[in-house]
């Protein structure tokens, strides 16, 4: 098995401008090679059979992606509309700012077949590509954001996946995301 990195998810996990919320410590290609040269601690079914989730040890600083709200921080958190790329139609998103999340224990690449990608208009050479990381503390996935799991409901045309919105994962998405965020 292969797993090639997206320039969707290199935009998003390695974007060069010093965020401290992409990876960090290791570069992409190297993040790459890694996936593909050492085994994950547990690989994960995915939202629909196109898309797993391998989960890793985080040996980098990167820190977690999403932090509990609670009475001390809620204040800090801040919303506004944005899109993940130009074609795509921005929508209500929020995030905690100046806050310290702690490193990370696990790195998930979220991974796309190839055949998926190419419906998306993403061709690549190996089987999978990766679309995103999740970093976490638990070696799990992280609810889908509500507003994603819409969004691929949508179709490829809007920057979804096209898979129909699943009712119960969609209510549990909310559930997680009401008392969660993530930061910048």
């Amino acid at each position: 098995m292969s797993i090639q990195m997206t320039d969707f998810a290199r935009r998003r996990l390695f974007p060069g401008d010093g965020r401290r919320t992409a990876i960090q410590d290791i570069t992409a290609d190297q993040f790459v090679q890694r996936l593909n040269t050492e085994p994950p601690v547990a690989v994960l079914p995915g939202y629909a059979d196109f898309c797993r989730l391998h989960v890793h040890h985080n040996r980098t600083s990167t820190r977690c992606s999403v932090v509990p709200i609670t009475p001390d921080n809620q204040h800090q958190l801040r919303s506004a509309y944005e899109a993940r790329t130009p074609a795509e139609l921005p929508v209500l998103v929020r995030w905690f700012e100046g806050l310290e999340p702690p490193v990370a224990r696990y790195l998930v690449p979220i991974l796309y077949d190839r055949e998926q990608l190419a419906k998306e208009g993403t061709a690549i050479d190996a089987d999978w590509g990766i679309v995103g990381c999740l970093y976490t503390m638990e070696p799990g996935e992280i609810p889908m954001v509500p507003i994603t799991m819409l969004r691929n409901a949508l179709g490829v045309e809007e920057g979804g996946s096209g898979v129909p919105l699943d009712r119960a994962a969609y209510a549990r998405s909310v559930a997680f995301w009401s008392v969660h965020a993530n930061w910048r």
